[in-house]
């Protein structure tokens, strides 16, 4: 059993203060005389009418005090063996059990996907905050919009892999045999796949004529970057007419079930998914719990998955992975895990996008052959979209390419010339023309150029583990230098050491360096790439004192475009984070490269990009070192280090003194210190592969609870949640309100009331859970939900006072706003009982404080919708204040009487009439939060909707899942009215 003695400090803390406030009421409000000696003789003061009744101040007696102490002690008892009860619970256990079965696992499941986002929350800060810096930005409210979106992306990877492992699955319909040709897993006859309503130039979406995959076939998916390789993955797992809100029109079967008509999470039996980014996806806190995820969702014995997830770990050689969390897994480590959660239910059809994108060049062989193992040894019909093909390309069956918007066999249409040429050939070109002459003299003989940076005995951990070990290194203008090392050998580490030095660290830079980190999605703060790439120019203006407007430019020559041409403006009228990935980095090289630093440092350079985008990022680093600029890589890649000017090796933290063999790295790939369970993979995987059984995870019928969430419910079913949702509310109204409302109960039943209230308050709480909680069956709304809870907590967490909440109310507001009614009150409540589990204050006031901050988040969403912009946001400031100060009477009004205790001038008295307590009620309030606290959480609420109320409104629009219309016989698609304009990305912006 694990103890955690943070709670039972926290109890134990919240229990003395309570006792020390419950003595200074009785000495405020008169209750502290008696006929002890006298320690105080203060003055009587009464307040004036309607409160002529109230007493403030007056004598303070020994016994006075020792009264009002011992009358608090019960309560103070009571908050310490809740500590005690939270001290002892294993939350996560709880979690994990509650969301497998029983009434309440849809909002368990949300809740569980929020206490393994927690941990997450503050590395995503740090990330954030560091990529930020590294841009020149300041910290403050600027840095909140990349937190949220990064957290809401993170959402929607949750929400897209629950979907794809059959979260509230329905059984399949049964399959005609007229309607499924044998032996095909895919099926496709004149489809199209796009996203939109209005075609663009030259074709609607990426069109595929006809396409036929038989089990155990490996197929490799090529094309250029933005070409639509991710578009093409989804619509064949589901995620893009039923999450993305894309369309199809054509033939697209899988197994044999329509695609548009089956969701991703019917067939989530047949298909296996491993998405980009892997890590962003995990919606578990275990490695094993992870991998058995489907099993479970699907109803399978808990004995069953464990055998089976032990069994499949083994083979695939991840055994040692199964205890370990899976935020600390290293890329490689986490590509492995999501191989082995996307086949652990045997599907028929895998679909990979980009597993070798993050691994270095040892791993990817490895999982290149272990794609290849699945597909003899399991049969599966495995799809691979990839950039880095060399490892795949000799494994493949076939291989498919995306050109001219049309997925085609590789070489029907020849690639651009520019794609067929090595990245390694550009560079050298490059390099020939360089100005190693004299006449550059930026350039001097090797070793004899200009210092641009120097650094000596950097050093660099992380929570207590050393990560850089006193690495020295020079770096010289116009030179080159590519820093070579296994995943984990602290290349991040030691580019953001130098780029941001601490205080005592001995970096000397001649002008400015910087940095394109690894996660450089964290450098966007903008809702258009146009806006991104002014900002950019307008800092690079200042800090130069001269006009400067290249960045829009350089990103257009990284993409291959005419600035001036109608795709390129297309870009520059998204999102950031809505480009591929490949044209994000391409983005924030251009973003960083303004101003033309001396030093320029890129963490995976070429990382998401196809030979011609690749081509283009080398060639432009190239010119730079032509133009004097020090340029240090870090980088996977053999040909970085074949194309510098020197090699840097960093193993375990040590920097190389000599340069790395560029013979030996272009041979065999970079040194790999492997872990054991990776070494037992490999051995598995390349010497004599273990057939994967088919047979240890039987295939048990979807459990049956699930069929009930997609039928459609009869008037009179309609009716019944929706009368026991307002009746439970009204009963925790009448809760929150029982000092007033005892007053018309019969004299000998008033004692019970207090009780009652108490009671009744968590009765009603699960009463609206339960009957919210058929709701949460869609994945997107659990992803959603479980990531804004982790979030509210986490502010709650960091900005609770006295009596309530402050900052939470900002995103309360703004989440009940953008996502509805229903949705705010699921928040309010799971955004109180995580924080109050993580800081376990767990106790009788909880339900109160679910109640009224879910009341904050539901109104916000019933709030009038037909308002502009602005007009909106001052709304919701209004409405913020309003909230506030209603928060804090609510709060007020039923701990009044337990907080005072008997005796005071405004202390709660059953036998007095309504308005002597409605008075004692309001001047208790008025001094103990309305003046104070009420009005600093107002302030807050008003200034940090004004501050970033527009920005979060549009990031949280942007993540809500879109809803496109049934398809009809006409050929084109619509979207529904409801869909955000910025949701919808053109034809050209598709995903790959």
């Amino acid at each position: 059993m694990t103890i955690r003695p943070g709670p039972l400090r926290a109890a134990v803390v919240l229990a003395t203060g309570f006792v020390v406030v419950r003595v200074l009421y009785r000495v405020l409000f008169h209750g502290a005389d008696g006929t002890g000696a006298v320690l105080l003789p203060l003055p009587e003061l009464r307040l004036p009418a309607p409160f002529a009744h109230v007493v403030l101040f007056g004598p303070v007696t020994i016994d006075g005090l020792t009264d009002a102490a011992a009358s608090a002690l019960p309560i103070a008892l009571g908050i310490v063996v809740f500590g005690v009860l939270n001290a002892f619970v294993d939350v996560a256990r709880i979690l994990a059990r509650a969301s497998r079965r029983g009434p309440l696992r849809g909002v368990a499941r949300a809740l569980a996907i929020a206490w393994a986002t927690l941990p997450s929350l503050a590395d995503a800060a740090r990330s954030v905050r560091f990529a930020q810096r590294l841009r020149g930005e300041r910290g403050g409210a600027r840095m909140l919009l990349p937190l949220l979106q990064r957290t809401l992306e993170r959402a929607g990877a949750v929400a897209a892999a629950l979907e794809l492992r059959g979260f509230a699955a329905s059984p399949l319909p049964a399959v005609a045999a007229e309607e499924h040709e044998a032996g095909a897993v895919v099926e496709i006859h004149d489809a199209e796949i796009g996203f939109g309503i209005v075609p663009d130039a030259g074709g609607r979406g990426i069109r595929i004529e006809s396409l036929k995959l038989a089990p155990g076939a490996l197929t490799l998916l090529t094309g250029p970057t933005g070409s639509g390789k991710s578009t093409v993955l989804r619509a064949l797992a589901g995620l893009h007419t039923h999450v993305d809100g894309g369309w199809t029109s054509g033939t697209v079967r899988i197994a044999g079930h329509d695609r548009a008509a089956v969701p991703p999470r019917d067939l989530a039996q047949r298909i296996g998914v491993v998405l980009q980014n892997p890590r962003d996806a995990f919606a578990t806190e275990r490695v094993r719990d992870e991998i058995g995820l489907a099993l479970e969702l699907r109803g399978v014995a808990p004995e069953l998955v464990a055998a089976r997830v032990a069994d499949l770990a083994d083979r695939i050689g991840i055994a040692s992975l199964l205890g370990r969390t899976t935020r600390g897994l290293s890329a490689g480590e986490a590509t492995l895990v999501a191989l082995a959660a996307a086949i652990v239910d045997e599907p028929v059809l895998l679909l990979v996008d980009e597993p070798l994108a993050d691994l270095d060049a040892d791993a990817r062989v490895r999982t290149a052959r272990l794609l290849r193992v699945l597909a003899d040894d399991a049969r599966m019909c495995i799809v691979v979209a990839e950039h880095r093909t060399e490892p795949l390309r000799a494994l493949a069956d076939a291989e498919l390419r995306i050109a001219g918007r049309e997925v085609v066999p590789a070489g029907f249409e020849p690639e651009p010339s520019v794609a067929r040429v090595s990245d390694l050939d550009v560079i050298r070109a490059g390099r020939r023309c360089d100005s190693r002459s004299a006449a550059d003299p930026g350039r001097g003989e090797a070793g004899g150029g200009t210092i641009a940076l120097r650094a000596t005995d950097v050093t660099v951990r992380h929570r207590g583990t050393l990560a850089v070990d006193r690495a020295s290194l020079v770096l010289r203008a116009g030179e080159i230098v590519a820093l070579v090392g296994p995943n984990g050998a602290g290349k991040s580490s030691l580019l953001g050491a130098l780029a941001l030095p601490q205080r005592d660290a001995r970096v000397e830079v001649a002008g400015r360096a910087a940095l394109v980190p690894d996660a450089s999605d964290d450098l966007f703060v903008y809702d258009t790439v146009a806006a991104e790439c002014r900002r950019a120019d307008r800092r690079a203006a200042t800090a130069r004192r001269e006009d400067h407007a290249a960045t829009a430019a350089r990103f257009a020559g990284f993409l291959g475009l005419d600035p001036a041409g109608p795709q390129f403006a297309a870009r520059l009228a998204r999102h950031p984070r809505d480009l591929s990935v490949g044209e994000r980095r391409c983005l924030a090289l251009a973003i960083q490269l303004a101003g033309d630093p001396a030093v320029l440092m890129v963490d995976e350079p070429t990382r998401g990009l196809d030979p011609a985008a690749r081509v283009l990022v080398w060639t432009a680093l190239a010119s730079l070192a032509r133009r004097g600029t020090a340029v240090l890589i870090a980088s996977h890649e053999p040909e970085a280090a074949a194309a510098a000017d020197r090699t840097l090796a960093l193993r375990g933290g040590v920097l190389a003194p000599a340069d790395t063999d560029l013979g030996a790295v272009r041979s065999s790939g970079f040194p790999v210190e492997e872990a054991p369970g990776m070494r037992a993979g490999r051995a598995a995987i390349t010497d004599e592969p273990a057939p994967l059984p088919r047979e240890s995870a039987p295939r048990t019928p979807v459990i049956a609870a699930h069929s009930e969430y997609r039928a459609v419910r009869a008037p009179s079913a309609w009716r019944l949640p929706h009368v026991a949702l307002i009746a439970a509310n009204l009963v925790a109204l009448g809760a929150f309100c029982w000092p007033l409302l005892a007053t018309a109960v019969p004299t000998q039943a008033s004692a019970a009331v207090p009780v009652a209230a108490l009671a009744l308050a968590p009765l009603a709480a699960l009463v609206v859970v339960a009957t919210l909680d058929g709701t949460v069956r869609s994945a997107h709304m659990l992803a959603l939900l479980g990531t804004l809870a982790a979030i509210g907590a986490a502010v709650r967490v960091a900005s609770t006072g006295v009596g309530g909440v402050e900052a939470v109310f900002i995103l309360l507001i703004l989440a009940g706003r953008a996502y509805g009614a229903r949705f705010g009150l699921l928040l309010g409540i799971a955004t109180i009982a995580l924080s109050t589990v993580v800081t376990g204050t767990f106790g009788p006031w909880t339900p109160f404080q679910m109640f009224a901050c879910a009341w904050v988040g539901a109104v916000a969403g019933l709030l009038p919708r037909r308002i502009g912009p602005a007009a909106e946001i001052a709304m919701l400031c209004v409405y913020g204040a309003i909230a506030s100060y209603a928060f804090g009477l609510l709060m007020n009004l039923w701990f009044w009487p337990f907080a005072v205790g008997y005796g005071t001038g405004i202390s709660y008295d059953g036998a007095a009439p309504l308005g002597t307590n409605l008075s004692s009620f309001l001047v208790y309030s008025l001094v103990t939060s309305t003046l104070t606290w009420d009005s600093l959480r107002a302030i807050t609420s008003v200034v940090g909707i004004l501050v970033i109320g527009r920005p979060v409104l549009a990031a949280l629009r942007r993540a809500k899942p879109l809803q496109p219309r049934e398809r009809s016989a006409a050929p084109a698609p619509v979207l529904t009215a409801r869909v955000p304009q910025e949701k919808v990305p053109s034809a050209g912006g598709l995903r790959g």
